[in-house]
């Protein structure tokens, strides 16, 4: 019977556990412990401890006997730094990490806004649960003759004088360093030591996240054996919006007013991003202007951390009416202020009186084109079709 199980409990294994059980145990935990992952050094060291008493023929029917108190009176028993039993497992420097599987969500301004949980199926590979990632039954996978376990082989090409080398993978394993007998491959993974899976994560998108910010699900991508498991990466890409433009935690938008309301006053609606509208009171007496840009204190995006709101601009658009009644003119010249005089011309200087007309269809196309390229440039300046080119004549 065994005096006490403390070192088993730390593998999360039992005293009647094979060493091919303690073996896979102290792989799984190891890895998730180790100090590079960010695990707990000391409980790393206790784990690699336990795991290095127990897999010790001589030292396990000590401890079964009498418990640490018996491995003390053996002198310990000696020791070995839990860093280099690791290595010999996992290889030198400790395990490699698998790729990061990095995929991006777009997110709307409204979502960014009010926060939202969405769900991201996945597909992944994990480790073969029936064969444990060996391929096959104990002892079917061997180490490739042909490349020695590297994968690769180096052939040597006569190219005239000289001779090249050239790597390619190996054809006897297939480049993976390792061969393994038909009838011996796992029938659950075929001999892959993984299998795919179709995994779910919920991302919850906090309020007030940005552009490029990540959310991250450690080790959550593809398992393969001997490697730590790599990290599923969400990145955030921000839909742009019709109506709103988010710069920080602020937000900007361009209402539109009609002249009456920015001369007189009165009011308009702006609806938020969420189930709510501001009702914006514009008071008589004050005039808005065209351009002008104006602020609503606490009405702009919330910060991620504390979700403390950012402020609204409002730029203001004036629509002036198409036309006004000749009528009511007098009533807009007692109300507004006076025209402004026209300076005096000099008497020897001609002056014809003209009408604004609006731009006929052809002085459209070409004003948009001058919008178009403002700087100039060949686009600008092409000639309409069907409008004959001048030449000039040779001199």
């Amino acid at each position: 019977m065994v005096k006490e199980t403390k070192y088993y409990d730390l593998l999360d294994t039992t005293p009647d556990a094979s060493d091919a059980d303690l073996k896979k145990a102290y792989r799984k935990k190891a890895l998730r412990l180790h100090p590079d992952k960010g695990g707990d050094p000391e409980l790393f060291k206790e784990v690699t401890h336990a795991y290095e008493v127990l897999s010790d023929p001589q030292k396990r029917s000590i401890y079964d006997r009498s418990g640490e108190a018996g491995l003390s009176e053996q002198g310990g028993m000696g020791g070995m730094d839990p860093q280099d039993l690791f290595s010999q497992l996992f290889g030198g420097g400790g395990p490699r990490k698998g790729k990061d599987l990095v995929h991006r969500i777009t997110v709307s301004l409204e979502d960014l806004y009010k926060g939202k949980t969405t769900k991201l199926a996945l597909n992944k590979t994990v480790i073969c649960l029936k064969c444990d990632g060996k391929g096959g039954k104990a002892g079917a996978v061997r180490t490739c003759q042909g490349c020695q376990g590297r994968g690769i082989k180096v052939i040597l090409r006569q190219l005239g004088p000289m001779l090249q080398q050239i790597q390619q993978p190996c054809s006897e394993c297939d480049g993976k360093g390792e061969v393994i007998n038909q009838k011996d491959r796992c029938k659950s993974c075929l001999g892959k030591k993984v299998t795919n899976e179709r995994k779910f994560l919920e991302v919850n998108i906090d309020k007030g996240m940005r552009n490029g910010q990540t959310i991250t699900f450690s080790q959550a991508a593809d398992e393969q054996p001997g490697m730590i498991t790599g990290d599923v990466v969400i990145v955030i890409d921000e839909k742009s919006h019709d109506v709103f433009k988010r710069e920080g935690n602020d937000l900007f938008i361009e209402a539109e007013i009609d002249l009456l309301t920015a001369l007189a006053g009165g009011a308009f609606n702006i609806q938020h991003l969420d189930d709510h509208a501001l009702h914006v009171v514009l008071h008589p007496g004050e005039v808005i202007k065209h351009g002008q840009l104006k602020v609503i204190r606490g009405q702009g995006m919330p910060s991620q951390r504390h979700h403390e709101m950012g402020d609204l601009y409002v730029r203001t658009k004036i629509a002036f009416p198409d036309f006004i009644p000749p009528e009511v003119i007098p009533h807009l010249e007692a109300a507004l202020p006076p025209r402004r005089p026209i300076p005096p011309t000099p008497k020897a200087i001609h002056v014809d009186e003209v009408d604004l007309s609006d731009l006929d269809a052809r002085q459209q196309k070409e004003q948009a084109k001058r919008e178009m390229h403002p700087n100039g440039g060949d686009d600008a300046m092409e000639e309409d079709e069907g409008e004959p080119r001048v030449q000039c004549a040779n001199q």
